[in-house]
């Protein structure tokens, strides 16, 4: 029943920007300026010691903001980046020792589209069932099978250039499992996707994961990660800063509920007095005007936040409550949102 993927202290260093890096999205740079300008090596940690183990016939999530980590991690499993240091296991074969038997065991959906404009969807997939060996007749059914499944039959011998980004990105993931493989990578699955689509691919995946192939899935949208995954990791600057089931991680964030508040100034007295009221757990305050509080409860905190800024002449401004959440947790952790 499926095939289980493990990771051990995997690094990637580029010596050179990737082409998605930029300064500010999430890699960690590093470098010395030399006298020469054309001689400047910049390092860009894209990835910094992650050890996963994703159990056979699981659907586990990687989270996190853009420029966190999470393509570079599906770019190693899948064959197309190299790591600097670390290993990658597909079951017990090692991927990069192994890349012939790892590519016949895996399907990819990348992040961006890379279908051939030049051809239909009928002839995408027959393609690529005749790249993996297939005979003429299991090609065909199998082609016809998931032209039906993904909603494509009236489209099937269009060209792929006139297709809307919904239907090609159908498409990208039937032809990733045109081969039927034990393994599937989804790389942002539902980006730019309208939410009748989203739902589609939604039980499009789970129906794929039934049959006992373990699904592995990169996105920032916190809903699909809760809605889909059984576990996942959240990944920021190329680290693992939280690991386990949705309910878990949800229930490991201080009290549950975090409630950002913004004053016209914040004495340190105040700060005192919010931390002294029943039900709060943890309060942060990153400048002189923002709090985060972490409390058991929500709204009816904030008579008794109000009241202890009204006893210290300090103005109320602003109040934004988040039920515990894979969001919430993210800002526990990094004090910033899964989308910066």
């Amino acid at each position: 029943m499926g095939i289980g993927i493990r990771t051990e202290d995997l690094r990637k260093v580029y010596d050179t920007p990737p082409p998605t890096a930029a300064r500010g999205a999430g890699f960690a740079w590093s470098g010395a300026r030399g006298r020469n300008r054309d001689k400047k090596k910049i390092d860009v940690v894209a990835l910094d010691g992650i050890s996963l183990e994703i159990r056979p016939g699981e659907v586990f999530g990687l989270l996190g903001p853009n420029g966190a980590g999470k393509s570079t991690t599906i770019g190693i499993l899948t064959t197309r980046i190299r790591p600097t240091a670390g290993r990658a296991f597909l079951g017990e074969h090692d991927i990069w020792r192994e890349q012939v038997y790892a590519k016949r065991l895996i399907g990819v959906v990348p992040q961006r589209p890379n279908l051939d404009f030049a051809l239909t969807a009928r002839e995408i997939l027959l393609f690529h069932g005749a790249y993996f060996g297939q005979s003429a007749r299991d090609r065909n059914q199998r082609t016809q099978e998931l032209l039906e499944k993904f909603k494509l039959t009236d489209r099937a011998d269009h060209l792929v250039r006139t297709f809307s980004g919904g239907m090609m990105q159908r498409l990208s993931i039937a032809r990733a499992m045109m081969h039927n493989p034990e393994v599937l990578f989804l790389d942002e699955p539902s980006a730019g996707l309208d939410p009748q689509t989203r739902l589609l691919l939604w039980e499009l995946v789970r129906e794929y994961n039934r049959l006992g192939k373990t699904i592995v899935l990169t996105t920032h949208y916190m809903e699909e990660a809760d809605t889909l995954a059984d576990r996942l990791a959240i990944i920021n600057h190329g680290k693992i800063i939280a690991q386990g089931t949705p309910p878990e991680l949800k229930a490991s964030i201080p009290g549950g509920y975090l409630l950002r508040l913004r004053f016209d100034r914040i004495p340190e007295p105040f700060l005192s007095e919010i931390r002294a009221l029943p039900g709060v757990r943890e309060v942060r305050s990153g400048d002189h005007s923002a709090a985060d509080i972490y409390a058991d409860r929500g709204g009816s905190l904030i008579p008794g936040v109000a009241s202890a800024a009204q006893a210290a002449g300090v103005e109320l401004q602003d109040v934004h409550i988040s039920e515990p959440s894979l969001e919430t947790l993210f800002l526990h952790h990094t004090g910033r949102s899964l989308r910066d």
